[in-house]
């Protein structure tokens, strides 16, 4: 296939986030007409969500195309990141429901629908200029989001605008990290960039490689809330509105960590002939990712705000996921016949499916539990739960299980495949005993980790209610997303072989001939 027929292939990629981004104008001019009642605007949500994933079952596969020439590149790792942004789409749509009045469900809806769509590209993006859109196409709706369900409360405003500016800085950064890269390699495709710079990092292009390296992961550190690119975080999360922030929770994250999937898959070919430069880029994100989990975990150990501290765990779990980007240029020093229990990147994202769930599943509870009159927002707010809201206690009882790391959950499988990816590095590789030392870290802070999660439980189940019972509608759409995503949890926890062979067939095509 030549350079004009790839290109011209390439649209044919995006139909399924063509068909969300014309529903989301389609609410946006409804929304211009006349009000659109919460009801109306979420039905036609879902069949835009709907719409997209018929079209990419529906699509056929593409052949033949250049891949050091296409912008999107239809991957395994592009079909799981938009089959999980289409998943997502659909809960967050339910989550929302009633996240804005008539007047502004529309555009909130729209907004949803165009993150979904930024976050399905970053999958199949072949290309800086096309990653940093489909990155920009999340952030941007974004901002309206945490803006429309609008309050007279400062904390709201303010989370926006501090969301806003330390977006904008992320943004720039990675541009920034970018323009390095091309610089080196004289081209912005992604697959050509990772041909290219091993190749030309020995010597002086080594620093400038390296200088690219982090200002990349200081852009997308903030996306994926690493430490110390946090610091939005705790009150964007205490003063968003709960479903943009249960949005902001995992969305951002994953497509962080499938852009630096993408833009890391150089180093673990690179090892031959640039050595040192990939020992450097090992060392960073082992630091990054022990520093994530000890500092998250012991600012959550202070919080008293269930919001703050999920904001904190958010950054331990960063920590946790990681360990998978780390140890993956371990994966080249592995011989066909050295079988390991699981690669860095299949634990990385079974993690991110588990963190996705519990999380979600969690601020889903606190949304339901809020009322008009009193939101919840402290440990002692959930007091007497098991009492006055039992399935509420069940659900929520679940998820916060999950994230402590217990057995017969998905958050203690999603663990114990990280940590054992940094116990099982080949023996030739660099830094092997380094990343032994980072899985005693990581099962150690999980332990800490337990502590500010136990709290919660003791105030739910041992604990007797401090106030009168939060009044809540018998049927919400709340309850729906908080039960699959309980399901997942306990599915995936119990039996965990088909997502983690779903992860394995996105890394199936890199791995060594035999392996």
């Amino acid at each position: 296939m030549t350079v004009d027929q790839t290109l011209q292939q390439v649209f044919h990629l995006a139909v399924p986030e063509a068909a969300l981004v014309g529903v989301a104008c389609v609410l946006f001019i409804l929304s211009t007409l006349r009000a659109t009642s919460r009801n109306a605007a979420g039905v036609i949500a879902l069949v835009g969500l709907s719409l997209a994933a018929a079209l990419h079952f529906a699509g056929s596969p593409a052949e033949g195309m250049v891949r050091t020439v296409a912008p999107l590149w239809p991957d395994n790792l592009a079909t799981f990141v938009r089959l999980a942004a289409l998943a997502t789409g659909f809960l967050l749509v339910l989550f929302c429901w009633h996240e804005c009045d008539d007047s502004r469900a529309a555009d909130f809806q729209a907004c949803l629908l165009v993150a979904t769509a930024g976050f399905s590209l970053v999958g199949a993006a072949n290309d800086l200029i096309v990653l940093f859109l489909a990155l920009e196409l999340i952030s941007i709706p974004t901002y309206v989001m945490l803006y429309l369900p609008r309050s007279n409360e400062t904390r709201a405003q303010e989370a926006a605008v501090k969301y806003f500016l330390l977006s904008v800085l992320s943004s720039a950064l990675t541009l920034f990290g970018f323009s390095y890269l091309y610089g080196i390699t004289g081209s912005t495709n992604i697959s050509a960039i990772a041909q290219l710079l091993p190749r030309l990092v020995p010597g002086e292009t080594a620093t400038a490689a390296l200088i690219a390296m982090v200002l990349v992961l200081a852009g997308l550190g903030f996306r994926v809330t690493a430490f110390p690119f946090h610091f939005y975080a705790p009150d964007v999360y205490q003063g968003g509105p709960t479903g943009t922030v249960a949005f902001l929770a995992f969305v951002p994250k994953l497509a962080g960590f499938a852009a630096i999937l993408k833009l890391f898959n150089f180093v673990g070919d690179a090892h031959p002939v640039a050595n040192e430069f990939v020992k450097h880029v090992m060392m960073l994100l082992w630091i990054l990712a022990a520093i994530s989990m000890t500092a998250g975990n012991a600012l959550g150990l202070l919080q008293t705000n269930l919001r703050r501290m999920l904001a904190y765990s958010g950054v331990a779990n960063a920590g946790y996921m990681l360990i998978g980007i780390a140890v993956l240029p371990t994966q080249a020093y592995r011989l066909s016949n050295d079988l390991a229990p699981v690669e860095g990147g299949e634990a990385l994202l079974f993690y991110l499916v588990a963190y996705g769930a519990m999380t979600i599943g969690a601020f889903a509870i606190l949304a339901y539990l809020d009322s008009p009159t009193r939101r919840v927002e402290t440990v002692d707010d959930l007091a007497g739960l098991r009492e006055t809201h039992p399935t509420s206690a069940l659900l929520l009882g679940i998820f916060l299980l999950s994230l402590i790391g217990l057995p017969l959950t998905a958050g203690f499988v999603g663990k114990l495949f990280l940590f054992l990816a940094a116990l099982s590095t080949p023996a030739e590789a660099p830094m092997q005993n380094l990343f032994r030392v980072l899985a005693v870290v990581g099962a150690v802070n999980a332990a800490i980790a337990a502590y500010y999660y136990v709290r919660v439980l003791n105030a739910i189940f041992l604990r007797t209610s401090l106030v009168a019972p939060t009044p809540t509608v018998r049927f919400s759409p709340l309850l729906i997303v908080a039960i699959v995503c309980a399901l997942m949890t306990v599915v995936f926890g119990v039996y965990s072989k088909p997502l983690l062979d779903a992860c394995g067939w996105v890394f199936a095509a890199a791995r060594p001939a035999g392996y």
